[in-house]
């Protein structure tokens, strides 16, 4: 039995706040469930199972959402950045003690993933003589949950090599009880023998799907360095509220820089003007406080856009994210926020999408093409997906082929498409899973997902 889980996004609370430990109970409960159920086996006897794997698909813990990175600045001599060199002295350390924020604050959601690794929180009816679970047994049987970390584009960090990172690695293992060695959590199933035959044995092909988003992921540098979407992440979505905060303090109305630290939760990402001047508005009405949050947006966007890691991304006579970041920030210098709704709306649904699917992509998947996977899961996008692509040409039992996107959990303010103009965004919190079984398991059934959103 396999448990797909990706895009958790947890902070260390310095910008949006991480999804509630009551989910990670919901999760264990669930996967006692349908432990259960997976252990009805296909000839109609229940046998419980004696392996459940979960595997974390990227985007896990979340470093680059995190302020603690902002406490240097260019000029000093120890500044250091998540698209800095990871040769950095001052490297290592820095992404050392942004982990252990996100790790203390989320000590309960981590406590329960350790249990689920002990057997302390899967427990399993023995079966009797019948072939039935014996629910007046007074001994149940542990499941030891093994869980393995992949990494995505807001946590690729932990797939760089050296000693240093090794250290950091052991103790994200130790804290939430992987199945990891120490050595650089895999970004691909190529990196993981373990992977490779977990993915057999279920015939799934799965990867976290950021090297589908030029945005979020440089083909030319690979996975080890940071790109144009980190910087934007750290050095305009992060920055502008500690900014916010450092030059006013006390002058802005209440409740506007807990708003604006609620940018990590806009969906899209390049929609984050819209959702200031609408905060303002909702805080200060007609204050003139609005003009004043412009220029420092203005500020900061022109440090990010005029940076070098910045302009070293740009490509010349073509339209990339460069550009389109240029499109939706620059102009910002020129006008006010809202003036900006139709660029922000135009490259959202043409480039950088807003809901998009990423299942053309697994049609080039050699797993796919070989026929040697039935079921290609990504993540990322956020958008749970099931989506039919063919049949296998294995003769005489063709079987179907599906598309997975396994979802997020997280909370989300997403614009609405309705008049978008109007600067309105929903709130909700969602939560998807995806489980895929062995032949034998689940009386044959192969694969469950599970969806939820709530508000």
């Amino acid at each position: 039995m396999l448990v797909v889980i990706s895009d958790l996004h947890l902070g260390d609370g310095t910008t949006a706040d991480s999804i509630s430990p009551g989910a990670f109970r919901l999760f264990a409960k669930r996967l006692n469930e349908t432990a259960r159920f997976a252990s009805w086996r296909k000839d109609g006897r229940y046998r419980p199972i004696e392996n459940l794997d979960v595997l974390l698909m990227g985007d896990i813990l979340d470093p680059l959402h995190s302020t603690h990175w902002l406490d240097t600045i260019p000029s000093d001599t120890n500044y250091v950045r998540p698209w800095s060199d990871p040769g950095n002295s001052n490297y290592a350390p820095k992404l050392l003690e942004v982990t252990r924020a996100i790790l203390e604050e989320n000590k309960e959601a981590m406590y329960i993933l350790r249990r689920c690794a002990s057997g302390e929180e899967i427990l399993l009816e023995p079966a009797d003589s019948q072939g039935n679970p014996d629910f007046q047994s007074t001994w149940q049987i542990p499941l030891k949950v093994r869980f393995h970390y992949m990494v995505g584009n807001h946590d690729w960090y932990y797939h760089l090599k050296g000693g240093a990172f090794d250290k950091i690695r052991l103790e994200v293992i130790q804290k939430m009880g992987l199945s990891n060695p120490a050595s650089p959590f895999p970004h691909d199933a190529d990196e993981s023998p373990f992977l490779k035959d977990l993915f057999d044995r279920h015939k799934v092909h799965a990867r976290h799907g950021d090297v589908y988003d030029k945005f979020n992921f440089d083909r030319d540098k690979g996975r080890d360095r940071g790109t144009v979407g980190d910087a934007f992440t750290m050095d305009v979505c992060n920055r502008f509220p500690v900014e916010v905060q450092k030059r006013y303090g006390d002058q802005v109305p209440a409740g506007i820089v807990d708003s604006l630290r609620k940018i990590a939760n806009i969906r899209p990402v390049l929609a984050a003007p819209l959702w200031i001047s609408g905060q303002v508005k909702k805080y200060a009405g007609k204050h003139p406080l609005e003009d004043e949050l412009k220029e420092v947006w203005d500020e900061i966007a022109d440090e990010f856009l005029q940076s070098n890691f910045v302009r070293e991304a740009d490509k010349t006579f073509r339209f990339d994210v460069v550009d389109a970041m240029q499109l939706i920030i620059k102009i910002s210098g020129r006008a006010s926020f809202s003036t900006i709704n139709d660029v922000v709306i135009w490259v959202r649904d043409k480039m950088l999408g807003g809901k998009r699917s990423f299942a053309s992509h697994a049609l080039q998947e050699s797993a796919f093409r070989n026929d040697k996977a039935q079921y290609i899961i990504y993540g990322h996008t956020h958008h749970y997906e099931v989506v039919p692509l063919g049949m296998s040409l294995v003769m005489p039992n063709p079987e179907s082929k599906v598309y997975f996107n396994s979802g997020t959990w997280h909370s989300y303010y997403d614009l609405a498409i309705q008049n978008p103009e109007e600067q309105r965004f929903v709130k909700y919190h969602a939560l998807t899973y995806l489980t895929f079984f062995t032949p034998e398991e689940h009386d044959g059934r192969r694969f469950e997902t599970w969806s939820g959103a709530y508000a």
